[in-house]
C-alpha cells in the first residue's frame, strides 16, 4: 500500500519536475506553504547529523525508510543506523553544505521535498567540493512527519557551479 501511495506520489510531481528544473537564483519560492514543516523535519534531520546526533537523526525516520546513496540502498531505519549512518554524521559534522535551491509540496498525508546544494571542505585528508541533490518523501504521522524515504545524489562541482 505504501508503495503504491509513493508511486503515485512520485507520478504527480514527475508533472512537476520541467517547472522545478528550471536554473535560477538560489530561492525557495518552489517550496509550498504546505511543506514548510516537511521541509523543517528535513533540515532537523540535517542538523542532527551535523551535531553526531545519530539518535536524534534516526528518530525522523520512519521504521521502515528507504535509503538510496550512491548507488546502495539501506531498506531499513535500523540497517541505515547499523551501516551508514555513523559515517553520514562525520561527514555532514565535517563539510559544510549549504542549500541553493529547494522545492516540495503536500499531497494528503505524503509530502516531498527536492533540495539542490553544494557541500565544500574536506574528510579525512581529501577535499571536496560537490554539488549535490536530495529528494525526500515525508509522511505526516499524527502532527509530526516522518522521512520515509531519502535519495542522495552528488557530482564533483565544475567551473560552471
Amino acid at each position: 500500500m505504501r508503495w503504491g501511495i509513493l508511486a503515485g506520489l512520485l507520478f504527480v510531481c514527475a508533472g512537476t519536475a520541467p517547472a522545478q528544473v528550471a536554473h535560477h537564483p538560489a530561492h525557495f519560492a518552489a517550496l509550498s506553504p504546505q511543506a514548510s514543516q516537511a521541509a523543517e523535519t528535513v533540515d532537523a534531520f540535517h542538523a542532527a547529523l551535523r551535531r553526531g546526533d545519530t539518535d536524534g537523526a534516526a528518530m525522523l525516520l520512519a521504521a521502515g525508510a528507504v535509503i538510496f546513496e550512491g548507488g546502495d540502498v539501506e531498506r531499513s531505519k535500523a540497517e541505515y543506523a547499523a551501516h551508514h549512518l555513523g559515517a553520514d554524521a562525520q561527514f555532514a559534522a565535517a563539510v559544510p553544505s549549504k542549500v541553493s535551491r529547494r522545492s516540495g509540496s503536500v499531497i494528503g498525508n505524503m509530502a516531498w521535498v527536492a533540495t539542490e546544494g553544494r557541500t565544500t571542505g574536506s574528510f579525512k585528508g581529501r577535499d571536496v567540493d560537490s554539488v549535490t541533490t536530495e529528494t525526500a518523501i515525508l509522511e505526516r504521522v499524527g502532527s509530526n512527519w516522518k522521512i520515509v524515504h531519502l535519495h542522495w545524489s552528488s557530482r564533483k562541482a565544475g567551473a560552471a557551479d
